[in-house]
């Protein structure tokens, strides 16, 4: 039995097919249906939950960032 946990089959990686929600070892599918390169396939595997937490974090930013701005362009008209 190959282990199919770690990339030890040379310079492939694992992606995950997005249409089948499947790991794959190499560039099987067409770009438009993967997403990755992930190290292990359990990273692959956890391509959905790895990207709701990515865009959890960037909402988080983008709210902080939004924040700033408007308290910024609040500030703007106030005197020094």
């Amino acid at each position: 039995m190959t282990d199919n946990t770690q990339n030890t089959n040379g310079d492939k990686q694992w992606y995950f097919n997005t249409s089948t929600g499947k790991p794959e070892l190499g560039k099987l599918s067409p770009v438009g249906q993967r997403s990755g390169p992930y190290k292990t396939r359990k990273d692959a595997e956890d391509a959905w939950k790895i990207a709701k937490e990515r865009n959890l974090i960037w909402d988080e930013q983008n709210r902080q960032w939004n924040a700033w701005n408007n308290a910024s362009d609040s500030d703007a008209g106030q005197p020094n």
